[in-house]
Parts: structure tokens; C-alpha cells; sequence
């Protein structure tokens, strides 16, 4: 959790960070419904033992969210007074953001050429996509 380089004008005004309840919870949903679409799949195909199906998408989830969880929950993202920096050197300069709107517990930014970027797992999207345009 390093703090980007900023340039001798620039100021961090937020920074956006993942929340451990959220990642968990979203990936909870997946399993919930990916595996009633599996057992219920199974059931129309007649298999004897549909619930399995939900097990194992149960299962496949729950190894996914543990593997990727330290990465996912490592990704930071700030507001400075000139640009969004994200993780892996993605910058956006604040001119070019042109809006921002939570969604499913994340915040979608939009750029005027069109790019979207989406800052994953927060805790408040709603509060967080209000500070993202109220700071345009």
C-alpha cells in the first residue's frame, strides 16, 4: 500500500480503498446465484443428483474469491487534485472523467473519450461516486 508519486502542484484528496465485507459478500452472491442456475439446469437435464451443481459452483467460487482476494483487495485507487491514479500506473487526468455512478458495490467512471474504469468492492459506492463527481 504505497502512496502514489505526486507532482509538487498535485494534493491527494481521496483515496478509494477495497473493503474485505464487501469482496466477501459479492462473491457470495455469485455462488448463491450461479448455483441455482446450475442445479436448476441440472434438474432439467434429469440428472439424479442436482445438487451438486450448487455445490460445486459453491465450491469453484469460494477457491476464486480466496486466490484473488489479496490482489483484488490490494487495489488502490486516488483523487488528487489533477487525476484519478488507479493500480498498475493507470492515470486519469480529472478533465477527462466524465462521470461517476456506483454500481453493485463498485464505482464506474466514465471518461469524455469513453473508457470505463471500475474501482471495485467499496464499502459506501454511492458516497464515493458523489465525492468522484463532486470533486469534477
Amino acid at each position: 500500500m504505497t502512496v502514489p508519486v505526486l507532482t509538487e502542484d498535485e494534493t491527494l484528496l481521496a483515496t478509494f480503498t477495497p473493503d474485505r465485507l464487501t469482496y466477501w459478500r459479492a462473491h457470495l452472491i455469485m455462488a448463491v446465484a450461479l448455483g441455482a442456475v446450475v442445479g436448476l439446469f441440472l434438474l432439467w437435464q434429469g440428472n439424479p443428483y442436482p445438487v451438486m451443481g450448487p455445490v460445486g459452483a459453491a465450491l469453484a467460487i469460494a477457491v476464486r474469491a480466496a486466490y484473488v482476494a489479496s490482489e483484488a483487495l490490494g487495489d488502490l485507487w486516488y483523487l488528487t487534485n489533477q487525476r484519478l491514479i488507479g493500480p498498475r500506473g493507470l492515470s486519469v487526468p480529472r478533465a477527462q472523467i466524465a462521470t461517476a455512478r456506483p454500481f453493485f458495490g463498485s464505482v464506474q467512471v466514465i471518461t469524455t473519450t469513453g473508457d470505463k474504469h471500475l474501482i471495485k468492492y467499496l464499502a459506501t459506492p454511492a458516497a464515493d461516486a458523489a465525492r468522484l463527481t463532486q470533486a469534477l
